[in-house]
Formats: C-alpha cells, sequence, structure tokens
C-alpha cells in the first residue's frame, strides 16, 4: 500500500487511505514509548502472539506482544505492568495500539490480589475439596442453565444442546453476569433451579470471555459459596480456556468455554441414549432366542407319544398297581396263615397251663361250700366241695 498524497480538503479519501495516515503519525510521533497500566483481557494466540489491554482509572488501549518479543514474559491478569514499544495503528480494523517489545512488572493489581486473597481463604476451608464435589449425572435429562439470555454463550450452549442432545429439558435462569446486582442474581437462580420439581440433574453456570473486571462476579465470595452448596451439580462454564474464576473450583467440574460444558451434557446424553438402544437390542435379542427356545420344546413336545396317545401315560401304572395288588393279596394270605398257626400254638400252650389239664394229671381243686372259693386251708367240721377231672363232690373235715 503506498503512502497518501498530502492533504488536501477537498480530497475524497480512501478508509484504507485514513487508516495509513493515522498509522503513520501515531508510529511517527509516539516510537519507543513507555506506558504503565493494568493487564486486562489477556490471551495468547496459537501463534504465540499475546494480546492484551493496558488500563488505567480513566481509559484503556490495546497492546500486543508479537511471538519473538513474547518469549520469556510472565504476565497475568491484572498485574500493574510498565511496556515499551510503539504505538501504531491496525489498519483492519482502525484501532490504535501499541506494540510491546518489553514489559516489566510493578505490583500484581487489585483485584488479582483479592482474587489470590480469597481463594486462599476457602482454600483454607476446605471449600474447594474434590470430596465435597457432586458426581455428574450418568444420565442428564432436566439441564439448567445460568447465563445471561442475550449474551452469545447461550445461544452456544442451546445450539449444542439442540443439536447433539435429544430428548433433554432444558431450563434457562436468565440473570445479569456482570455489573450491579448480577452476583445477587446468581446466587437467586441455583437456589431457585435447586427447589426445582422434578429435580434439575446438572447446571450449565457460565458466560462467554471478558476482562477480570467483566468475569469478576463469579470470583464473588457469595457467588462461590452458592456454587459449592448446591446440591444439584454445577459445571462451571466462564469466559474462554485461558480464564479461570473462583467458582471453577468449587463447581463439581470446570469446562473451558459454554460450548464445551454443553458438548459434555449431551455427550452423556448421548451414551445415556446409546446405552438404552444397546440394553433393548440385547432384551430383543434375549426375547426372540427365548421364544426359539420355547418354540423348539413346544414342537418337539407335540410330536411326543404322551400327546397322540395319552393312555401310555396311565398303562405303565394301572400295571404297576396290579403288581402291587397281587403282591399285597399274597402277602395277606400269608400273614392269616402264620398267625393262625401262632394262635393255634397259643392254644395249646393256654390249655396245658389250664386247670382241666392239671385236673386230669391228678389233682383236685377245693372250695369252701359257703362261698365257692377255693381253700387253701380248712378247720374242723368245715363243709368243702372236691372237684377232680371227672367228679365234683361234697365232704366234712373231721
Amino acid at each position: 500500500m503506498t503512502a497518501p498524497p498530502p492533504f488536501d480538503k477537498e480530497k475524497i479519501f480512501s478508509v484504507s487511505e485514513i487508516s495509513l495516515i493515522i498509522k503513520e503519525m501515531l508510529e511517527g510521533v509516539l516510537a519507543g514509548v513507555s506506558v504503565e497500566g493494568e493487564i486486562s483481557n489477556l490471551k495468547t494466540a496459537a501463534s504465540g502472539h499475546v494480546y492484551f489491554d493496558l488500563k488505567d482509572g480513566g481509559a484503556l488501549i490495546s497492546a500486543v506482544m508479537f511471538k519473538g518479543y513474547a518469549r520469556g514474559a510472565q504476565l497475568k491478569e491484572g498485574d500493574l505492568v510498565l511496556a515499551n514499544g510503539d504505538l501504531s495503528c491496525y489498519i483492519k480494523s482502525g484501532r490504535y495500539q501499541i506494540i510491546v517489545k518489553s514489559v516489566s512488572v510493578r505490583t500484581r493489581g487489585n483485584l488479582y490480589l483479592e482474587f489470590e486473597k480469597l481463594k486462599a481463604k476457602l482454600t483454607a476451608e476446605g471449600l474447594f475439596d474434590e470430596e465435597r464435589k457432586k458426581p455428574l449425572p450418568k444420565f442428564p435429562r432436566r439441564i439448567g442453565v445460568i447465563t445471561s439470555p442475550a449474551g452469545a454463550a447461550v445461544r452456544d450452549i442451546l445450539s449444542v444442546l439442540r443439536r447433539r442432545g435429544r430428548n433433554l429439558e432444558i431450563i434457562i435462569a436468565p440473570v445479569l453476569v456482570q455489573g450491579e446486582g448480577s452476583r445477587e442474581q446468581i446466587c437467586e437462580a441455583i437456589k431457585n433451579l435447586n427447589k426445582l420439581n422434578p429435580a434439575i440433574d446438572v447446571i450449565l453456570l457460565g458466560r462467554g470471555g471478558g476482562s477480570i473486571e467483566d468475569l469478576w462476579s463469579f470470583n464473588e465470595e457469595i457467588v462461590v459459596r452458592a456454587v459449592a452448596a448446591s446440591a444439584v451439580p454445577i459445571i462451571s462454564c466462564v469466559g474462554h480456556e485461558t480464564d479461570f474464576t473462583l467458582t471453577d473450583f468449587a463447581a463439581s467440574l470446570r469446562a473451558p468455554t459454554p460450548s464445551a460444558a454443553a458438548e459434555m451434557v449431551a455427550e452423556s446424553a448421548q451414551n445415556t441414549l446409546r446405552n438404552i438402544e444397546q440394553l433393548n437390542k440385547m432384551l430383543s435379542q434375549g426375547i426372540a432366542l427365548k421364544y426359539e427356545r420355547l418354540a423348539a420344546r413346544f414342537f418337539n413336545a407335540a410330536r411326543h407319544k404322551v400327546l397322540r396317545e395319552p393312555r401310555v401315560i396311565f398303562e405303565p401304572v394301572e400295571q404297576r398297581l396290579d403288581d402291587i395288588a397281587e403282591k399285597l393279596q399274597k402277602n395277606t394270605a400269608l400273614h392269616i396263615k402264620h398267625a393262625q398257626t401262632d394262635l393255634e400254638a397259643l392254644a395249646r400252650r393256654l390249655a396245658a397251663l389250664g386247670p382241666a389239664a392239671v385236673l386230669k394229671r391228678g389233682y383236685a381243686i377245693v372250695r369252701r361250700l359257703d362261698d365257692g372259693k377255693i381253700a387253701r386251708t380248712a378247720h374242723k367240721g368245715e363243709k368243702l366241695t372236691v372237684e377232680t377231672s371227672q367228679d365234683l363232690f361234697e365232704v366234712e373235715t373231721l
């Protein structure tokens, strides 16, 4: 691009020509300038170039350190630095900037020091301990989203969830994500989503990128404590990959961006669907296999002789009953015969022991005449009866 001609009020300039004039004026007047300010919106590009803003209480200027100058630079968000370089204009956007060639840290910025102080305090309390974090659900169905309704973050989250998360219910809790009242709204949204019935499965809390001031609501102590106290697991997705806030440490999980958080939830939901589909397939295969086995058993049974001639079931039983009846009949006759023999033997023994048998052996039975009782002794003149095997007569003792 050639330099524009000398200034002419009558000339109509192109945008590029105006930008080039500004660039040359800045570079000619403010080459080798030193600027003191606080670093904000610090980013490192994939190319290795470092972009940031320098600000004070009243203004802000863009700055860039190209890769060759950025090697070894230890810059952090909120640092108060002295930057040396050349003032220039980025023609494509018409934005003036300082091309930094060297930088030295003066002090840490107030917000950065406050960040570190609060982080140390909450860490000492155990608020960031892993065992306090709630596990993410394996099968999320109801997703709560806390973010600005007008920001790019909500559009990115909804785009991913609608594209990849089939059958998900999404509940948006719109809040301010920076400025006055934002911290109170964020805390209230967390409480309200925790009260919903049916319950929310997981909450996405975040916003797009910005300076440390822009993201500061997510470093407020009441917000961090609300995140830690949530019964519903929270995925913190504040800013870009290089941005860190205290809610990242208190949340169940940190995602580098809002879109990445939505991807995590959608992936979990897709895994759920895949698991359900796999289980459904296994169930269908199991039912089909069971049916085939039962059908085979049924057809085998249908061809069995028992179903064609049911009497074959009873004939062996009837034959068995006949055998048992015959054996029972034989055993009964044998038992009766043995019993008769035993009875006759007992009758013979009883007869041998009876009084008649004794009398036949020459004995007699003597009884008193008056009462018929056997007389074992007798008195003089007592009347008795005497029974032998042949006779019965009366006698009187002498």
